[in-house]
């Protein structure tokens, strides 16, 4: 009567986990992380991370504080990174504190967003460019 096939089971499981293909992957806000994060797709962070996070695309919310390195295609930083940023594109919000170093290819920022550290800007064809998540 209540009993589940096992291939309801199986899909109902991945769901609970999460799907193979997602888009994007969210750090709550109530989420602290001591250690290195990498995802093969973007990243949304809301909450804390103390280490390196590598990504494709990074969006920070504006109450998340990343302590370490972080490397990404693209970055949208509205909270708080106590550490160096490398990527192709950053936007950097008016709530930003950054304090580190910046290489980027091409930088926005907003009225009031503040970054304390070395500004430094990589040609697209430059040798070193990012290197994104290990295969």
């Amino acid at each position: 009567m209540f009993s589940k096939s096992r291939s309801s089971q199986s899909s109902a499981s991945s769901v609970a986990t999460g799907a193979r293909h997602t888009p994007f992957s969210l750090l709550g806000s109530d989420v602290i992380i001591r250690g290195d994060v990498e995802a093969r797709v973007d990243l949304h962070i809301d909450g804390q991370v103390e280490g390196d996070v590598v990504c494709a695309a990074l969006v920070q919310g504006a109450e998340s504080r990343i302590k370490g390195h972080v490397t990404a295609k693209t970055a949208r930083i509205a909270g708080t990174i106590e550490g160096s940023i490398t990527t192709e594109e950053l936007i950097v919000e008016g709530s930003a504190r950054i304090s580190g170093d910046v290489t980027y290819q091409t930088i926005a920022i907003a009225t009031g967003g503040q970054v304390d550290g070395k500004l430094t800007h990589k040609d697209p064809g430059t040798q070193g460019d990012l290197k994104l998540v290990k295969s």
